[in-house]
Formats: C-alpha cells, structure tokens, sequence
C-alpha cells in the first residue's frame, strides 16, 4: 500500500487501531462516547519536521490538557510497531507538544499515527491521525536512491488569507503532488505584522473573501495573537494535508515578529501596535514559533536556536541558516570593519556553517538562508536620511561593506578550504529567480563561482523584482515577477522550488514552478570533484 492510499484508509480507522495506552485496572470499563466532540480534537493536524537518517519530530496540537501517543511501523498495516508515549499538551504550550522520534531505520518509509488522552477523563481517547514520512538514507550506506524536495517562503502575507471559494493555499497541494522527501520552508511562515480583513477587492472588481479569526484581524502583540497565526495556517486543509505527508524544515525570518526587526527597530510611529516594547514583542513570537514549528530543539544552552544542520544522506547536506537573530541594528550598512553593528548571521553561526561544510562528505551542500544575498531590501531611511539596509546588499557595488564584509569572509573560507557543490536557496522577495555568482564579475574575485535559487510567495502578495548588487558578480539568469505591486494570488504569480538529486549521475536539477505546477526555469548543475 503507497503512503497516499494508506493516508486515506487511515481516516476511517477507529481508535482500536492504535495500540491503547495502559490505563490502570480501575480504568478498565470503556469510557462511554456518544458524540466525537466530547473526544480530544486535532482540528490543526499533524506535522513532521527535521528528518535525518534515524529520526524525525512529530507534531500535533490539541484542544484541551491531553497526553500525546503514537505508534510508528514501516509498514503501512503497521505490523510491529512500536508505541512512543509522548509529552502532556497543556495550555502553557497552547496545547502543542512532539515527540523526537530516534532509532528510526534509516532510509525507510515510516508510517505513523497519533491519538491523543484526555487528561480529564483517561479512558476518553481522540480518533488516530495518520502520517507518513520518509527518511533519508545514512550517510555512509552504499543503497543511494534519487533525492527530491520542495523550498518556497511567505505564506499568508499581505493580507491574503485563506480563500476557500478560490481552492485555499492551493500551491501547497501543488508541491505535495510532486512527492518530496521534504519541504523547506524559508521563512515568513506566518505575517503577524499582516492584518486580514474578509474581503479584499481585486482590481477587476470581485472580490476576496479570507477566513478570518480574531486573532489575524489585527497585528500580533500579545502571545496569543502570535499562536493565533499559526492556527490560522492550519485551518487550510492544503497545508494540513501536506503536513501529514511530508516532512518540512522550518526556519523563520522577519514576518514571524514585525516587519523588519532588528535591534533598530522602533514602533513608536505605527499606530497600529499599542505594545511598543519590540524585544517583547520578540519574545512572544519566539515562543510561538517554537510551539508551533516542528523543529528539532537544541540543549538548553540555546534552547531557541534556529539555525541547525540536517544530514539527508550521502548526495545532500541542508545548513539551514538564522539571518535574523545574530544581526546588529539595520543601518546604512557600509561600515568598513566587521563589528557588532554589521552581523548578519554573526561569528558563532558562520564558524559552524564553515566547520559543518568543511566536514561534509556529502555531493551537494545545500545552504537554506532567510534572505538573497545580493538584491536590494530597503528599510527606509536613518535619522541622517540614508538608505537603511534590510538584507545584505548596500546598494554600493563596490568592494564588501557593512554586512557584505561577513559574507565575503565566508565565502572566501569555502574557497579556501576546497568545498565544492555549495548551493543557495532563499525566498523572502516575493518573485522567483535564479542567480549566478561569478567572480570574474565581482568586485571581490577570492571566492568559488556558486548559484542561488529564490522563490516564494506562498499565498501572499506578490512583488519584485528588486534591484541587484554588484559586488559578487551577481547574474541574473532567470526571473519572473508580477507587473504590479502586492499581486494577489489570483493573478498566478505565486512559486516554488523543486530539486532532484539523480543517485547515478549525482547531479542537482533545480526547477522553479509556479502555482499550477508549470515549470518555468530549469538548471542542471554537474558535481564537481572535491
């Protein structure tokens, strides 16, 4: 059975198909259920995240203080499987909780299902949820199969919710029809500074009409607000559904607090937020990022950290990357030193990336960042009325200033040290392209020539294309983008990325697609020998 019919036969099953938690004789006699809505409820799904060889998280939210379970097998009539007692879902998480799933066989197709236990009455259980995942191969196995996955970015921005009429987040669907092994998601998952209204006039005079929560109607300030963001992604039965079937990778950028957040940030002038405080506000989205994101988390030294690496076999290596946390203030960004006030990703995370790529034994070394490299991002203007930079680039092509001094650095470090195959992937600019990196053209020669892939947006408003920096040698050698500013999803300019590994040829084929699956551009990179 393939994991789609399994998935569909899975939603009849009753809660005798999962292996029952033990109760104590005293809780013997069944509980009496005359209705489901006096069962636990799952109304936002289940997720995977952060596959790797032997593992994966699991992910669910329930609707009141429950204990999580799952069964996991390999088999999809889950002959011999294996029960994992989770962690109790209580209101301090709003009711969301996981489980790290280890010990997995690498390679495999795992199926799972997850019942939850109502902690007020232990004999009352949820209906399973079933899910589906498959997991990299180990590193060092010599059974190598073809690799493929989906990246995109900003979902719900702009206020373009959930349209229902129109299909919902319908380019979810899209890339779960192409069967990734995973889904990258490069930030932007939600827009909590995005309001959204139930009803937007489009420019040929019909109408929009979003879902709307309480909780989406205005800006995010309290906790809350922030949960209350993700909750309204998971009302979208396209996302729920690829959620249950593959895996993603999470990671966050500015949207996930207030538009462009950075130590410089200053709400002061914006009447719309009554909390001014930003490192709050930070706070508070950080919690419910991490609540709601099925990530992995680290040791309590940095229990919040964002960036990680994700070995995905011998062909690939993702280094998902963190532009938002480590960054100084958002300045005019031409200092002419490395300090403080120029990080980007900041000291600490570029020696891990440089020491996870040197240790790499994997063909391809697949770097997923929050922003593009060398466009343009504005951030309007400093007390001086100075362009104030919201990404890397300075709008200066000249030599690396400001932010660009770190990114040199790393780049001329991956030279140095011999890493080959390092490929970009990004979204953040609401437009699809693709760009080359070619020293011969930059201002700064000491580095190896590389590509980077953008796309996104994921039902949010489209814009672009930005203006380009000089300074790598930046080409542009594919883009397309909307004619107007903040298209709304019906005009069609919303996009994804696809890449396929070929387990003989050990090449990387990157596709960029649009929301009915169309492909637009093709690249296909050769590995080169280390």
């Amino acid at each position: 059975m393939d994991r789609r019919k399994f998935l569909n036969a899975s939603t009849v099953l009753g809660t005798s198909a999962l292996a029952l938690p033990r109760i104590s004789p005293a809780q013997a006699a069944p509980a009496v259920i005359t209705r489901d809505a006096m069962r636990p409820q799952m109304a936002h799904g289940i997720q995977s995240g952060d596959p790797k060889s032997d593992g994966a998280v699991i992910w669910t939210r329930s609707d009141r203080p429950s204990r999580l379970w799952l069964e996991w097998s390999t088999t999809a009539s889950f002959a011999n499987a294996t029960r994992v007692r989770g962690p109790y879902l209580m209101g301090d998480t709003d009711f969301t909780g996981r489980v790290d799933l280890a010990g997995l066989p690498a390679g495999q197709e795992i199926f799972y299902r997850v019942v939850l236990q109502d902690l007020h009455n232990e004999r009352v259980l949820s209906e399973p949820m079933a899910g589906h995942l498959r997991l990299p191969a180990g590193t060092g196995t010599r059974a190598v199969r073809d690799v493929r996955f989906t990246w995109s970015g900003d979902t719900a921005g702009q206020g373009w919710g959930i349209n229902e009429a129109w299909g919902g987040m319908k380019i979810y669907e899209q890339m779960r029809k192409v069967n990734p092994d995973f889904f990258l998601h490069c930030g932007d998952t939600i827009y909590a500074d995005g309001p959204i209204q139930a009803q937007v006039k489009l420019a040929d005079g019909s109408l929009w009409n979003n879902v709307v929560t309480e909780e989406v109607s205005k800006v995010a300030e309290t906790l809350n607000e922030y949960r209350g963001r993700y909750r309204y992604n998971l009302m979208d039965a396209n996302v729920r559904r690829m959620a249950a079937e593959v895996p993603q990778i999470w990671q966050w950028d500015d949207h996930e607090v207030v538009n462009n957040w950075s130590d410089s940030k200053d709400l002061a002038a914006d009447k719309r937020y009554t909390e001014k405080n930003v490192p709050l506000l930070v706070a508070r989205a950080t919690k419910a990022f991490h609540e709601f994101a099925p990530l992995r988390r680290t040791a309590d030294v940095e229990s919040e950290r964002v960036y990680r690496h994700l070995p995905q076999g011998p062909l690939l290596d993702m280094f998902v990357v963190d532009m938002r946390s480590y960054r100084g203030p958002n300045t005019h960004n031409l200092q002419t030193s490395e300090t403080d006030e120029s990080a980007f990703m900041g000291r600490p995370q570029i020696a891990w990336l440089l020491d996870g790529l040197k240790r790499s034994k994997s063909v391809w070394k697949v770097i997923a960042a929050d922003m593009p490299i060398s466009l343009h991002v504005g951030d309007g203007k400093d007390a001086d009325g100075r362009d104030r930079w919201e990404a890397g680039a300075n709008g200066d092509d000249g030599a690396p200033l400001g932010r660009e001094i770190e990114i040199a650095r790393l780049l001329r470090e991956i030279k140095r040290a011999g890493v080959k195959n390092v490929v970009w992937l990004t979204a953040d600019v609401h437009y699809t392209a693709a760009h080359y990196f070619d020293p011969a053209k930059a201002r700064l020669s000491d580095f190896s020539p590389f590509w980077e892939f953008v796309s996104g947006p994921l039902n949010a408003g489209g814009f672009g294309p930005n203006k380009t920096d000089a300074t790598f040698g930046m080409q542009v050698m594919y883009q397309k983008a909307p004619n107007e500013v903040n298209a709304p999803p019906t005009n069609g300019m919303q996009f994804f990325g696809q890449v396929d590994i070929d387990a003989k040829t050990r090449a990387m084929t990157v596709t960029l697609k649009d929301l009915a699956g169309a492909s637009l551009y093709t690249k296909t990179l050769a590995p080169q020998r280390s």
